[in-house]
């Protein structure tokens, strides 16, 4: 089986955004010396709207030059390692403002690239996509909606074509959710390793696009209790190494703990304990590809222990494959 570990490389932005050190650099780094043992490679879907905010204003803040630095550096080591660096948007880092030592986000109505005039979201992906391949040095041809909001995907359509994008990884089929600055609805979308699709994510035909659905299950409510319960039992295994807060999603606390839910299979905090159950359930259901998603800021020592358990199983009897690799190979 091909095994996509997908990292979105990204701050919190709900009233804290947590540092560069702790929800970026720090969990990153002990992924990083776990793959480097098991020599297994990993895809970060780089929220560079964040990169273009601090090169803009880097000579104004002494902190964000010096944070600049830090990421830059960063994902050079990253790619230098062999992983692979891909495209993530969260267009709200547009008008992101630094003030008084924080980030003042404003994520109402700026959230998804839907939120922009289809102008306006061309020109930010344009920029965007340029900034990720100079830190490539190639062009990025993978994309991940931030928030997973890639609805109505014809809004963007044109704009990623021309931005080299092929290849999208946003959606997690049987999901959906409309709350608060979220929107997406992937009930629809065909459930297969991969297919091809036009101007709608969730319709299967001839297209410039191929999707790579984050492998996705269903929750059941005592799932979500024991990830509540645990956290608060045992806090030291199960606290987020992340130094921030998410923004609100209103009503996914009550529905999560008062029904099944499909939600996507990641590698963040308790959720790593199913890890290898869907694995082998794949298997036996002759999957070739197990999409993983996570994200630095939400590992928790639990959930690095559960990788590590995973690579060490599993990285001589699978392929963990990235985007630029599976383009080379096709």
């Amino acid at each position: 089986m091909n095994i996509y570990l997908t990292f979105d490389y990204e701050l919190f932005f709900g009233s804290n955004t947590g540092t560069v050190q702790k929800c970026l650099i720090e969990p990153t780094n002990q992924f990083l010396e776990m793959a480097d043992k098991y020599g297994v490679k990993a895809v970060f879907f780089v929220d560079i709207g964040y990169l273009s905010r601090l090169q803009e204003l880097q000579n104004d803040h002494p902190a964000l030059k010096k944070d600049y630095n830090l990421v830059a550096e960063h994902l050079n080591e990253i790619k230098s390692k062999g992983h692979d660096l891909q495209l993530h948007i969260h267009p709200h880092w547009e008008d992101a403002k630094f003030e008084n030592g924080k980030w003042q986000l404003k994520v109402e109505g700026r959230y998804k690239l839907s939120d922009f005039p289809k102008d306006k979201a061309a020109e930010i992906i344009e920029k965007y996509a340029n900034l990720l391949n100079s830190v490539r040095g190639s062009i990025a041809d993978t994309f991940r909606a931030g928030g997973w909001c890639i609805q109505p995907f014809d809004h963007i359509r044109e704009a990623l074509f021309q931005a080299g994008v092929r290849k999208d990884s946003s959606v997690f089929p049987g999901a959906h959710f409309e709350a608060g600055e979220y929107s997406f609805d992937f009930r629809k979308a065909p459930d297969k390793d991969e297919y091809r699709f036009n101007s709608d994510v969730c319709v299967e035909e001839p297209g410039d696009f191929k999707e790579f659905p984050i492998s996705s299950k269903r929750y059941s409510p005592w799932f979500y209790w024991r990830l509540y319960i645990l956290g608060r039992l045992n806090p030291t295994d199960h606290k987020m190494l992340g130094d921030g807060n998410f923004i609100p999603q209103p009503g996914r606390k009550k529905s999560v703990l008062s029904g099944f839910t499909w939600n996507h299979l990641s590698c963040d905090g308790y959720y790593a304990s199913v890890l290898d159950s869907t694995l082998v359930h794949m298997e036996r259901s002759g999957r070739k590809n197990m999409v993983i998603i996570g994200h630095p800021k939400s590992f928790t020592r639990y959930s690095l222990k559960k990788m590590d358990e995973f690579l060490r199983l599993n990285h001589e009897k699978h392929q963990f494959v990235t985007f630029s690799e599976q383009n080379e190979n096709h």
